[in-house]
């Protein structure tokens, strides 16, 4: 494929892809986790201007400032707020593609500067130049927007992605030039970047200090340049993200710039119970150091009820600021226990891998046509293997990433962006093998790899437009008036609102499907969960519930809390109303959430709806 064809094939991409994602985040279905919610609490706190409530050692407060932006923009109401933010997951979308452009723009000018030309390098070339390489760069994130990084998700992964692709950008330009420009600008997409997710305060060290050492001893550039460039990144980092890390260190009273790396590495290596630990509970600790400043109020040990009064923000105060309730849980080294969790890492990198099977395959026939890596033909001197690095940083870092979360917790929706920094500079290290005669360069090859990867992103793009008119088809086959509309979540919480709970009223929930997984339907009905019932069996909760010996006791516990209602969710098929468990409970909609009123009046049966025998089998307004 020429140039000039490809060039238009990318335009012809990115034309397509606009509308395309469109269909894609207007057809995404509801999506909604714990963690979602808690980011719209912040949003909320914004907009109320309480920024105590704002500063959390959990989550950062830049996607939830773009929540609250969505929310004043589209004059959102908590009935109709996820079509905001769908637009708002779009446009960060499109931001993740212009990232991506950048990136592969600087990676290629890089190549430019530090690959030998032909004569050096035996009269090969590079297989893929910059129009192939966006579009293979694009047609990854596209990949990834499908799967684990979906418009339809309310989490910061693809902003992250964005503002980080970015700042790898500005690292590649600052080595592809001598301008001191993109090292702030490389702080500054930093810096928003660590406001999006705390994970990129380290990488935003270790990039500036891999930028100083790759220009000092790579490129040899003059010493007092190299510091002067860090440090212009580094104060252009700090100004950005140093108010938020001030603000977090005098609320934790020491030097904190985010305690989810800690705690996860808490939960997942030294094995600390993740959810309602007391000081007492000395098994559920595991290898982890536990000294809680003020843990959640245990109102009863069998079944263990917690309040959550102490906590002043968020719907569900227990996932609204994790660190809060566990305030001093210090993780602690255990050889034998990180070594278990990284079997398990590495286990589902695997999977990652087989998931994402495109880029590899690609690779795999790329080599099989001859295509070559152009570090390998390159002289073994030390100069020669200075000009064929440029590849080096981005791998390095991608490679960092990978690792940091490969002890801890690996989710697809992490990796990926160490994924793409690490798989677009090894497409783009690989080149054409010279004729053994000599002759000039034989132009099939880079033809034939263009080609396969046109095939491979507008496949891509087919199938995004094949998933959005099949969830098209399925949200006008269901009646939902909108694709992010839930049935079972709005219903729960208009039937909730109908039995007159609702505008900040506090109420109890039991077992994690009602308190957790799904806790969409405590903010659509605008209640706070400030008392728990903690079961986290979701398949027997009703026969553990029958079996309670103190049931009236339960009961009063949430009572004299103040809870309106407890809300749990149970088998409709078991919830009889002839079993002393079952009765009394409400269902909620036609969701699987049923209320047990406590501190209302329990609501008169209505009568069943009627309609005369009619064996005409004529059909029924």
């Amino acid at each position: 494929m020429r140039s000039q064809t490809l060039r238009r094939a990318l335009m012809a991409y990115l034309a397509l892809l606009l509308p395309i994602a469109w269909l894609a985040m207007k057809y995404g279905p509801y999506s909604m986790d714990g963690d979602g919610m808690a980011y719209m609490d912040i949003a909320d706190l914004m907009r109320a201007h309480h920024w105590a409530g704002v500063v959390n050692g959990y989550w950062n407060p830049l996607y939830p400032a773009g929540l609250a932006l969505a929310q004043r923009v589209f004059h959102a109401t908590r009935m109709n707020e996820l079509h905001a933010y769908y637009v708002l997951n779009y446009i960060i979308f499109l931001a993740s593609v212009v990232a991506m452009l950048a990136f592969v723009s600087a990676l290629v000018k890089l190549r430019r500067r530090m690959t030998p030309n032909a004569d050096q390098n035996s009269g090969a070339g590079p297989l893929l130049g910059m129009d192939a390489l966006r579009l293979l760069g694009v047609a990854l994130v596209v990949i990834a927007a499908q799967r684990e990084l979906s418009m339809a998700t309310m989490k910061p992964d693809a902003l992250l992605q964005a503002l980080m692709l970015a700042a790898f950008a500005m690292l590649l330009q600052s080595f592809a030039s001598e301008s001191l420009v993109y090292a702030p600008l490389m702080g500054l997409f930093f810096g928003l970047a660590y406001l999006a997710k705390s994970f990129a305060f380290l990488i935003a060290l270790m990039t500036i200090a891999v930028m100083m050492l790759f220009q000092a001893w790579v490129q040899r550039r003059k010493m007092g340049r190299v510091i002067v460039g860090g440090a212009l990144a580094f104060v252009v980092f700090a100004a950005v993200a140093g108010p938020y890390i001030a603000a977090l260190s005098k609320q934790k009273h020491r030097f904190d710039f985010g305690d989810s790396g800690a705690l996860n590495y808490a939960w997942y290596v030294s094995g600390t119970d993740k959810m309602h630990i007391e000081p007492w509970m000395t098994d559920s600790f595991g290898s982890a150091s536990v000294k809680l400043i003020h843990p959640e109020k245990q109102l009863l040990a069998q079944p263990g009820i917690y309040s959550y009064r102490a906590e002043p923000y968020g719907t569900y105060p227990a996932w609204f600021d994790p660190t809060y309730f566990h305030e001093r849980v210090v993780p602690v080294f255990s050889a034998q226990r990180l070594v278990k969790r990284d079997v398990r890492n590495v286990v589902l990198s695997v999977r990652y891998l087989m998931n994402h099977p495109e880029a590899w395959i690609l690779l795999a026939l790329l080599l099989a046509c001859g295509a070559r890596f152009g570090f390998m033909g390159s002289r073994t001197s030390l100069q020669s293997w200075r000009h064929s690095v440029f590849w080096l940083p981005p791998v390095a870092l991608g490679l960092a990433m990978w690792g940091i979360y490969g002890l801890v917790n690996v989710e697809e929706r992490y990796v990926t962006l160490a994924y793409l920094v690490i798989v677009l500079p090894v497409f783009a290290v690989l080149y054409t093998s010279p004729r053994v005669d000599g002759s000039e360069d034989n132009p099939w090859p880079r033809r034939c790899a263009t080609a396969m990867i046109a095939v491979l992103a507008f496949g891509v793009l087919g199938e995004s437009l094949r998933v959005a008119l099949e969830e098209r088809r399925s949200e006008s086959g269901a009646g939902l008036p909108a694709a992010w509309y839930s049935p079972n979540m709005y219903g729960a919480a208009k039937s909730l609102n109908a039995l007159g709970v609702g505008s900040g009223d506090e109420i109890a929930c039991m077992g994690t499907i009602a308190c957790l997984n799904d806790p969409y339907w405590m903010r659509l009905a605008d209640v706070r969960v400030l008392t728990e019932v903690y079961n986290p069996d979701a398949t027997h909760l009703l026969e553990e519930f029958e079996g309670l010996p103190n049931r009236a006791q339960v009961e009063d516990v949430l009572k004299e809390q103040g809870a309106k209602v407890l809300v749990a969710a149970f088998d409709p098929g078991e919830m009889t109303g002839r079993t002393p468990a079952s009765a009394g409970w409400i269902r909620l909609g036609e969701s699987d959430l049923y209320a047990l009123p406590l501190n209302i009046s329990t609501p008169a049966q209505a009568a069943p709806a009627t309609l005369p025998w009619d064996m005409s089998g004529q059909e029924k307004p």
